[in-house]
């Protein structure tokens, strides 16, 4: 029964920030990569920022300078702060996870999707 579950989407004007959060539950093993992906209306979804189980991160060019990718591991927790958001950043925002289950850990780590949360940017 593992779980990614968004949350922090909302309604912001352009300029502003917000905070997503995803956090991971269940009988976790081990946590691998983690990643934010994004799909906007029309559009194919798209990388945002993806980070390791050891810190190293890596974004999006349109990202860059923007958003910062980061997670508490203690907390089985991923982060991305939006600074600077603009009307394109407006989006469905999911987050991912490379996660290897206690319960079957033979089975190795497979790729977990939260159901997502929307980020609407009003100019």
């Amino acid at each position: 029964q593992v779980q990614l579950v968004e949350s922090g989407g909302g309604l912001v004007q352009a300029g502003g920030s917000l905070r997503l959060s995803c956090a991971a539950s269940g009988k976790i093993f081990r946590i691998g990569s983690m990643g934010w992906y994004r799909q906007a209306p029309g559009k194919q979804r798209e990388l945002v920022a993806t980070i390791t189980s050891g810190g190293s991160t890596n974004y999006a060019d349109s990202m860059k300078g923007r958003f910062t990718i980061f997670r508490d591991n203690a907390k089985n927790t991923v982060y991305l702060q939006m600074n600077s958001l603009k009307p394109e950043d407006t989006a469905v925002y999911y987050c991912n996870g490379a996660i290897t289950e206690a319960t079957i850990p033979l089975a190795g780590a497979m790729d977990y999707w939260g159901k997502g949360t929307l980020v609407t940017v009003s100019s």
